[in-house]
């Protein structure tokens, strides 16, 4: 999964030959040829971060949904992609437009459209989903959603909604009503038997792996080349590679320090497309309950400086991975929205000089062991990240060394995918490695509003209670200035105005560091070019490439063609 909720990169050690059987017999139970040429009605084999055992959930607000929910089979109105900055494609949505002063928002659908059921989706459909309260929480906004006729939608919002654009259209979900409509307790439905919109339909879901096949009723039908896709399950990273070299898996995103391990069989190749954002989590916030010396920002700033991040880059990330903005602005893409040039780089070496000033400053002294205390209590931190990720296994442990160097005692360890999943959703932790969703458009305004966002923009919650749906806030901050910013942000299409409450947003969040920034994430994404084309490449980089990847993945399965 991507690493900030998406990416599950490999748990459990299992055996690697069992899991290749595994994968092989999979691959033959959705009915397909598992065996030669792409042609025909052989399955196009994805690993999209699935581990044993599969459990059917197609529910696209779950935290445990499918990948092949996310695109393949629910889609929003729009696509956009995040690698440029370049106008959106529309999947359901034909156009859009802003009223005069943004708070109303004109969307037509493309006409007789349907659900994979074969009911018509109508414009009632969009009113229905934008009122949904998964795609709706409090604070968002939305003053009235109607249907004009049946293509057309009208979405009316207290403010204006310019800076929200990829949210509204580009990340809400577009369900059927007719199905949706009896499902109250969404949170907690499982969505055996999904219908959408998208490209494909539920097959056959096994605690393996799960089919999916082409959706009949989907407005590009006859373009769709790709008729069969399986996804499969798959339990540690070493089992992926050999799945990939043996020439058994067409599609997957993970982290591979040598691909030439996986490239010699003449099918795979590979690409690194850096977007996602790799931080250490605090759990920052007291007074929300965290607990630890991390909610002291004296020990944030000093652990964020006692770093070397050209280490950490080049022995965890092998080099694949970019240099970080603590604003948080994807550089060079998002240039203009950095406000100070000071922020543009994160300190790459390790300073325990100004590590230790800032401690001495707020009032630590170093004990006899070499550790600062206060009040007699030593800076001792747990450090967590998942079992089987072993770019941010290696990451942990440097960082455990570069602490302890400055006089922070950090201890590292690894925890399974579940435990890890529910520490950050209820804040039972003191620090992870972890990643941050990057922003699908030029613009760090999701991230500020998801990420940084507090509980004035419900964006966070205390410690016990689970961050609200469509946010990440796991590090529990809340600031009302970079609240009511945000707020702001949202409202305004000037550029001037927007870079101003960004430049408050970002010396925030540089100063209080309740995520420390690490590196941009190398995402590596290996596909099968030997028996399919159409994949994005570095000349032609249509969509952000993983199998992980919400929305870009199903749109990255229309493009493709079995070769020949």
């Amino acid at each position: 999964m991507i690493r900030n909720g998406k990416r599950k990169i490999a748990l459990t050690a299992v055996a690697g030959a069992s899991v290749l059987a595994l994968g092989l017999t999979a691959c033959g139970s959705g009915g397909g040829d598992d065996g030669g040429n792409a042609d025909g009605d052989r399955a196009l084999r994805v690993w999209a971060g699935s581990q044993t055992p599969i459990t059917a959930n197609y529910n696209p607000f779950a935290p445990t949904v499918l990948h092949g929910a996310l695109g393949p089979i629910y889609e929003p109105l729009f696509f956009y992609n995040k690698t440029k900055d370049e106008e959106p494609i529309g999947l359901i949505g034909e156009s859009f437009e802003y009223n005069e002063d943004g708070t109303q928002i004109t969307v037509k659908i493309k006409p007789d459209l349907k659900w994979s059921d074969g009911e018509p989706l109508t414009a009632e459909d969009v009113v229905f989903s934008f009122k949904y309260e998964a795609n709706n929480p409090e604070g968002n906004g939305l003053v009235s959603a109607e249907a004009t006729d049946d293509t057309t939608a009208v979405l009316t919002y207290a403010a204006a909604q310019y800076t929200t654009e990829f949210q509204r259209m580009g990340s809400s979900y577009i369900l059927p009503k007719h199905i949706w409509e009896e499902v109250t307790d969404f949170a907690n439905f499982t969505n055996e038997d999904p219908v959408g919109s998208g490209p494909y339909v539920v097959d056959k879901t096994t605690s393996e792996s799960y089919t999916l096949v082409a959706n009949e009723n989907y407005r590009g039908a006859d373009e769709l080349a790709v008729k069969k896709v399986q996804y499969i399950a798959v339990d540690n990273n070493q089992t992926a590679q050999d799945l990939l070299a043996a020439g058994e898996l067409d599609w997957t995103g993970m982290f591979v320090p040598n691909p030439d391990d996986v490239t010699g069989n003449g099918k795979i190749e590979w690409i690194n497309t850096p977007q996602d954002p790799t931080v250490l989590y605090t759990c920052s916030n007291a007074e929300l309950g965290c607990t630890g010396p991390q909610t002291d920002v004296a020990v944030r700033q000093a652990l964020n400086v006692a770093i070397d991040r050209t280490v950490i880059k080049d022995k965890a990330f092998v080099g694949l991975t970019g240099d970080i903005s603590p604003a948080y602005t994807l550089l060079p893409r998002d240039e203009k929205w950095l406000t100070d040039d000071a922020y543009e780089v994160s300190p790459q070496e390790a300073n325990v000089e100004e590590a230790g000033s800032i401690l001495e400053a707020a009032g630590y002294t170093k004990g006899s062991s070499g550790i600062y205390e206060k009040d007699g209590v030593p800076v001792e931190l747990s450090l967590i990240s998942v079992d089987g990720w072993t770019d941010y296994n290696d990451a942990a442990k440097l960082i455990a060394e570069q602490a302890e160097a400055a006089g922070i005692k950090v201890t590292a360890s690894t925890v399974q995918w579940q435990e890890f999943s529910d520490a950050r959703q209820g804040g039972q932790f003191q620090l992870i490695v972890g990643g941050v969703v990057g922003t699908t458009i030029a613009d760090p305004f999701q991230i500020y509003r998801d990420w940084f966002g507090g509980t004035e923009v419900q964006s966070t919650s205390p410690v016990g209670t689970e961050i609200p749906a469509g946010r990440w806030n796991f590090s529990r901050y809340s600031n009302p200035t970079v609240d009511a910013a945000i707020q702001a942000a949202i409202s305004t299409d000037d550029e001037a105005q927007k870079k101003e409450l960004y430049a408050t947003i970002q010396d925030a969040i540089v100063n209080d560091v309740p995520y420390i920034p690490l590196v941009i994430n190398a995402t590596q994404t290996f596909y099968n070019t030997k028996d399919y084309t159409g994949w994005p490449t570095e000349e032609d980089l249509y969509a952000f490439p993983p199998s992980w990847g919400a929305i870009a993945a199903g749109y990255v399965l229309t493009q493709i063609k079995p070769a020949g």
